[in-house]
């Protein structure tokens, strides 16, 4: 069963959009939103309010992609940064290896999804002067 639930942020003055509205998708998103919100590096940050459209391969059509975060950080020399943040397991961040699987068709589909609204992301951010940052659970519970 998926986990789904309003994040309610500490400091809304911080956040790109309606902050009433933030939804996590998973509790790794929830601990996310929890350090943008609470970080003082962290200036502004969003959740899913960014659309990039992207072309699959999978039906050969154009879609929209929402990464999950977007945010404006320091970093440690205090520079300011803009990154576009996507969270997944990180054996979604790989092409599957086991074909013998009963998964292993729809676990394809996923991963060329993903990997087609990756690639549009990293041009997007690219052409913003932006960075494109995929965080698995090794980033996130570090």
């Amino acid at each position: 069963m998926a986990y789904k639930s309003i994040y309610i942020p500490k400091y809304p003055e911080k956040y790109i959009g309606n902050p009433t509205n933030i939804i996590c998708r998973s509790t790794w998103e929830r601990k996310v939103c929890k350090f943008m919100d609470q970080n003082k590096k962290v200036l502004k940050w969003a959740s899913e309010e960014i659309s990039i459209p992207y072309f699959s391969e999978i039906d050969n059509k154009w879609h929209k992609y929402y990464p999950d975060f977007f945010c404006e950080i320091l970093d440690k020399k205090n520079k300011l940064s803009k990154l576009v943040i996507e969270v997944k397991p990180k054996k979604q961040t790989r092409e599957p290896a086991n074909k013998k699987t009963k998964s292993y068709l729809q676990e394809m589909k996923t991963f060329k999804i993903n990997t087609c609204k990756w690639s549009a992301a990293k041009d997007f951010c690219g052409k913003n002067g932006w960075e494109f940052k995929i965080l698995t659970e090794e980033d996130i519970f570090k």
